[in-house]
């Protein structure tokens, strides 16, 4: 899955749930359950997320939208299987953002 988000410092709530296609209360479901989101707070209470928070809600996405894992089976795989399972989203990644320019490429010609 690509996500299409401009450079920046931090993401708004709303700017995240569309990008990933899924409502906002999503988004704030996923970071009380899972440690590694932790979006910044403003005075009012609005979340701010960084690019490091943006890929771990990408690999949350994957674990559970993608290959269908509970949120318990989730939270124990990034526990334990974290560094291994990280590079291996990480180059999975890669390969379909090299597989949308090839197709990017295949429709201009």
């Amino acid at each position: 899955m690509q996500i299409e988000l401009p450079e920046k410092r931090y993401y708004a709530i709303g700017e995240v749930a569309k990008a990933f296609d899924v409502n906002t209360s999503l988004i704030r479901f996923w970071e009380k359950e899972f440690d590694v989101l932790k979006p910044k707070k403003n005075a009012k209470g609005n979340r701010k997320f960084t690019p490091e928070d943006i890929n771990n809600l990408k690999f949350i996405y994957h674990l559970v939208k993608e290959r269908g894992f509970t949120l318990e089976g989730a939270k124990t795989h990034l526990k334990e299987e974290k560094k291994k399972s990280l590079t291996n989203f990480e180059i999975i990644s890669k390969l379909e953002g090299v597989k949308a320019e090839l197709i990017k490429l295949k429709d201009q010609l």
